[in-house]
């Protein structure tokens, strides 16, 4: 096979950076700009919290339309800052609230709908935000022709890993959206500078003042306006709002997050007063708990109770920090000052799993974080708390005569059922069940190490015909009660799926030039699937926080960046025997269950995850790169890949019916089929 480079485009040879940092640049600003969309409109558009993926499959759409169009237009994507000002008008005057109140969707509130309805707002930021990444994917698709096809997809590569580097970095400072504004306004003024043709025709600056850096400062200043007005903490995953003030005369900090109503910081003795599920796992609990475990911190009202019930010692386990450090500022209790106090900034399911300390009263305190882990379509930060496995290690972790208890506003009975029942099969007897309320289902669900380590009140009448199974680790889907994609998510993508073949057509042309690279195209759906699992996967072993996701996003990348090079550099196996590898690599990871991963010491499952998370990801990277290396119009082949992984991010709805573990079977089945459609002329010459 040839690797020549192509004779430069124009507009290459026209822009005054070199196409190398060009594309490094076009690539790390597409991948951060990306990111930055999904965290920023569903801060605005609570839709968006329990949708991530929504703008996710917008983004591939408009990354694959705009390797699409290279060549179709030799103007400069000026439409990118232009639309972005626009989405950020329409998300800053119309911002959303939601009523969940569907029993088939993933989430559930008591809120009501502020703003414009779903079926409006929805296609305005998939279809902007379709658009907005067309600019930078054109940028980076106008970078190939002017190298060699693998050290095209090299440099894009890593530009992509920076892009993550970067946004990680903003994440860790807590960096507010004017940051993340600042960042594109510069990419773009850099990327679309006039070139070296500028001085003879000044005619060119016009439509860049007018087009790049006009709405561009716009979106910095309307950025700064909110993160200056809103008084916002933006942590990894939320924007947080606070306010203070007396009810009854007691002093209350109400905390929401993008815009929803989440937590109260209020006095332990009020809480107590006001609410009763707050101190019914004291009562339900024989012994008297000396050492507490609570998951969903928060804010520390829990905290604040159990040390006012006489805890010796608190172990306050919170996956935000900003939510942590508000309640550390304004609890009037001031409970995370107290020295018997341990905080851990991390997932409550890795904390259980992690810890060897053992409790008198593990504590679930209202963990319903209203959000889904980036990258996974229906994985909320806390789906693995409440599977059967994890109530396992809750036991686990208990002392003689110690005591589990939840609780929560559950909404659904049979919600509250669900739990029940899961917690009885965990323990081996059924556990204590408080509904203090029918308004909203709010219920105490506790459950001694046991019989005797429990004394309930009316006993529980236990689940009934009606009752869905106990969630477990690979269908950790708390709030689906039956086995079936809800139609609102059928529809929605049927939607998608829709938009984006007349997309297709309209800004790239005949589906006939994407022919020749139908397994291109396959290639991109399988391996949005193994990343799912991947993602999915390293949340369970090692929880949902933001930084396990963003390295394993980083370590996906890396993988994908050693196969390129181990193909530039190293003569690797025909395309058939790679295809066996990536096969068996799918296998493997099929046979090893995620309970002996998670019996496993830490460093040893670290290594057994990567082993045999990467093994597959970067034997179907191995094939990709000899197949792309081989393709006569790089460009073309990079955007039906990407189109590709748009469809496998629809099919990643499937794991509500087949599990996590049951996307690999068909990320297989899609493999198989993409080595059938293998042109003829590559197998023999690979």
């Amino acid at each position: 096979m040839t690797l020549q480079a192509r004779k430069p485009v124009s507009e290459g040879a026209d822009h005054w950076l070199a196409v190398r940092p060009r594309l490094v640049l076009a690539s790390g600003f597409m991948l951060f700009l990306e990111l930055a969309l999904i965290r920023w409109t569903g801060s605005n558009i609570v839709h968006l919290s329990y949708f991530t993926n929504f703008v996710l499959l917008g983004s591939f759409l408009g990354i694959g339309l705009g390797f699409l169009r290279v060549g179709r237009s030799k103007s400069r994507p000026y439409y990118s800052p232009v639309v972005l000002f626009g989405l950020v008008i329409v998300v800053l005057t119309f911002p959303v609230t939601v009523d969940r109140d569907t029993e088939g969707v993933l989430y559930w509130t008591s809120l009501h709908t502020a703003g414009p309805p779903a079926w409006l707002i929805l296609p305005v930021v998939f279809c902007a935000a379709a658009v907005v990444l067309m600019g930078p994917a054109e940028l980076v698709g106008r970078c190939f022709p002017e190298l060699p096809r693998l050290e095209a997809y090299r440099y894009d590569l890593i530009g992509s890993l920076a892009g993550i580097a970067a946004f990680t970095a903003l994440s860790f400072l807590s960096a507010p959206p004017v940051y993340w504004g600042i960042i594109a306004a510069a990419a773009y003024g850099v990327l679309l500078a006039p070139g070296r043709s500028a001085p003879r025709s000044a005619g060119r600056l016009v439509p860049y003042l007018g087009l790049v850096t006009v709405p561009s400062l716009a979106v910095v200043a309307l950025l700064l306006a909110e993160s200056l007005t809103a008084g916002a903490l933006w942590s990894p995953y939320y924007k947080v709002t606070y306010s203070q003030g007396r009810v009854l005369d007691v002093p209350v900090t109400d905390i929401a997050v993008n815009g929803i109503p989440h937590q109260q910081a209020v006095p332990a003795a009020a809480r107590l007063q006001w609410e009763r599920q707050y101190g019914l796992p004291y009562e339900r609990a024989v012994a008297a708990p000396k050492d507490v475990l609570i998951v969903g911190a928060g804010s520390g009202t829990d905290v604040a109770i159990a040390l006012s019930r006489g805890a010796s010692r608190v172990d306050a386990v919170e996956i935000d920090p900003k939510l942590r450090e508000l309640g550390g500022s304004t609890h009037p209790d001031r409970p995370y000052a107290d020295p018997r106090v341990t905080t851990h900034i991390t997932d409550g399911r890795a904390f259980l799993e992690r810890t060897s300390a053992r409790y008198d009263l593990i504590l679930f305190a209202l963990p319903d974080s209203l959000t889904l882990v980036s990258g996974a379509s229906s994985l909320r930060l806390e789906s693995y708390l409440f599977t059967e496995e994890a109530m396992r290690a809750a036991r686990d972790r208990l002392k003689p005569g110690g005591a589990f208890a939840m609780y929560n506003y559950y909404r659904e009975s049979w919600l509250v059922d669900r739990l029940a029942s899961t917690v009885q099969a965990a323990f081996g007897h059924r556990p204590c069940v408080d509904v203090v309320s029918t308004a909203g289902q709010q219920a105490v669900i506790t459950a001694g190490a046991t019989p005797a380590a429990q004394r309930c009140g009316p006993a529980w009448a236990g689940a009934t015909a009606a009752t869905p199974p106990p969630a477990g680790d690979d269908r950790p889907f708390l709030y689906l009660k039956d086995r079936t994609i809800p139609p609102i998510y059928l529809i929605t993508l049927g939607l998608i799926l829709a938009v984006s073949l007349l997309a297709v057509r309209v800004v790239a042309g005949p589906y006939r030039r994407m022919r020749p690279y139908a397994d291109l195209f396959l290639l991109g759906v399988a391996f949005l699937l193994l990343e799912t699992k991947s993602v999915t996967g390293f949340a369970l072993l090692f929880g949902t926080t933001w930084v396990v996701n963003a390295i394993v996003f980083a370590g996906v990348l890396v993988a994908v960046l050693a196969a390129v090079e181990v193909t530039r550099r190293f003569r690797t196996p025909p395309l058939p025997v790679m295809y066996g590898v990536l096969l068996a690599g799918l296998l493997l990871a099929w046979l090893v269950p995620n309970a002996w991963l998670l019996s496993l010491p830490l460093p040893l499952r670290a290594v057994a995850a990567v082993t045999v998370a990467f093994l597959p990801i970067f034997a179907a990277n191995v094939v990709f790169a000899k197949r792309f290396a081989d393709t006569a119009d790089g460009t073309t082949a990079f955007g039906a890949n990407l189109l590709g992984a748009m469809v496998g991010g629809c099919l990643e709805y499937l794991a509500l019916v087949i599990g996590y573990q049951g996307l690999l079977i068909v990320a297989a089945v899609v493999y198989l089929g993409a080595f059938a459609l293998l042109p003829r002329s590559t197998a023999p010459a690979a």
